[in-house]
């Protein structure tokens, strides 16, 4: 086989992979800041330092106000924005995740922080 022929695909298949991640990352780039752009005052979102907070203000084109505590606000910029937080409700406790009422404290089970079960 002619190598001649062989060295045009080798590249051809070196270059898929690359323009194929590349198309994802711009994809990926775009819903980020249509996301950024479409904050609303109350959102809660979290910032790429990892910050969890409330959307007070966005009335300003580079930059929006975070409560980051009860009376705390703060200036960012819109880019370090990096998730909106979807506010789900609680899952209500059933039945069977409750302890028994009737049942000996020795046999409730309750968990501390480390996972070890006290009587």
């Amino acid at each position: 086989m002619d190598l001649s022929l062989l060295f045009p695909l080798f590249i051809l298949l070196l270059f898929i992979p690359i323009f194929l991640s590349g198309r994802k990352q711009r994809r990926q780039l775009a819903e980020m800041q249509k996301m950024q752009t479409e904050l609303e005052v109350g959102d809660i979102v979290v910032t790429t330092s990892g910050l969890r907070a409330t959307v007070v203000d966005v009335s300003y084109e580079e930059t929006i106000d975070l409560e980051i505590a009860d009376d705390v606000v703060t200036t960012w910029v819109r880019a370090a924005v990096r998730e909106k937080v979807v506010a789900t409700e609680p899952a209500p406790v059933s039945d069977e995740d409750a302890p028994a009422a009737d049942a000996p404290p020795s046999l409730v089970k309750d968990s501390d922080s480390n996972g070890a079960t006290q009587s």
